[in-house]
């Protein structure tokens, strides 16, 4: 019998909804918010508003697009957090409601754990996914992670970031450089026109498989707070350079950690998601050290990278399989619960 999910996102500023039957997707809407960019970051009150007015047409879109109708829907997926919370209660308190109105489980879903799984998303019944265990990278805004992934509701944190996450160092960075938010694509672009080699930024010396980006960021403000005292224009003649440099340094302190969780682990799975994943720079880099090391790559679409409800609904999907359901007296959360 198959079993129709649909799966709703609002943790920060996109709302996404989608369908997926039986693993498949049918379809996935993803409404951004273009109002935050005035003013350098999300702002939680706008977004939770913007919430408000795009998640009826969004679930309706994609009900419509999956050309199913919603008492077909055998359980409404949502995520719960980390996120933003207003933005959040407006995605549970939707999901409550149309769970009641059509009499069908909820089932939440740990943001992250989207994240990670976005790999099980399939287009076609023959689409490859990957074999338990596997090893993901997990990069970004609000996120640095290794996590080794035993089976979906089995994952291990080996390391995470101990201040800032990669996704804030490109964004805070390229906001110094007077780019527009968000400033990773930004970044990502102007570092294909770059010489890489050209700027030396400090890398940080921490134990273990953990993450930490603080130290960069000041290097990035240092150098470049020194470099415009003597040439003010010194960072319009040089921000291809500055952005090739910048993107350099923080993929290969993503690489060095990842390296060494590969090698504690044994795995032979690499997969990221996040959506630093959606940089150019970190596709190639986790492309290649799997080809030269004899690993498999899983590196997602791009449109699964940010923040999407397709991988709400596969998360649920799974969750649904196991009667893992969510009361109606659950409440949204906005710090990381693993």
């Amino acid at each position: 019998m198959s079993v129709t999910i649909l799966g709703i996102e609002s943790s920060c500023d996109d709302t996404s909804a989608a369908v997926i039957r039986d693993g498949l997707l049918l379809s996935n809407v993803i409404a951004s918010q273009s109002v935050h960019e005035e003013y350098g970051g999300v702002v939680p009150e706008l977004a939770s508003r913007a919430h408000q007015q795009n998640i009826v047409p969004v679930v309706k879109a994609a009900i419509d697009r999956a050309g199913i109708d919603k008492h077909e829907l055998d359980a409404i997926a949502f995520t719960r957090g980390p996120g933003l919370l207003g933005s959040l209660l407006v995605g549970t308190s939707f999901a409550k409601g149309m769970s009641l109105g059509l009499r069908v489980p909820m089932v939440d879903v740990n943001h992250l754990h989207g994240h990670v799984l976005s790999h099980f998303i399939r287009r076609e019944p023959d689409d490859k996914v990957p074999e338990y265990p596997f090893l993901t990278l997990l990069v970004s805004g609000g996120n640095s992670q290794l996590i080794l992934v035993r089976d979906y509701n089995d994952m291990e944190i080996l390391g995470a970031t101990i201040d800032d996450a990669a996704g804030e160092a490109f964004d805070k960075c390229a906001k110094v450089m007077g780019l527009p938010y968000p400033g990773g694509p930004h970044i990502d672009r102007l570092a294909a026109e770059g010489d890489a080699s050209r700027f030396r930024f400090a890398k940080p010396h921490i134990p273990g498989l953990d993450y930490s980006f603080s130290g960069l960021k000041t290097s990035f403000l240092y150098t470049l707070r020194d470099a415009v005292k003597s040439d003010p224009g010194f960072i319009e003649s040089n921000r291809a350079d500055l952005a090739a440099s910048l993107q350099r340094t923080i993929i290969e302190i993503l690489m060095d950690k990842l390296d060494k969780a590969v090698r504690q682990t044994g795995v032979t799975t690499v997969a990221i998601g996040g959506g630093v994943s959606a940089n150019s720079g970190v596709r190639k880099a986790v492309a290649d050290y799997c080809e030269t090391n004899g690993l498999t790559a899983f590196i997602p679409e791009r449109v699964f990278t940010t923040d999407n409800a397709a991988m709400v609904a596969i998360a649920g999907y799974y969750k649904y399989l196991d009667k893992r359901f969510c009361g109606y007296d659950e409440v949204p959360f906005a710090r990381v619960i693993v």
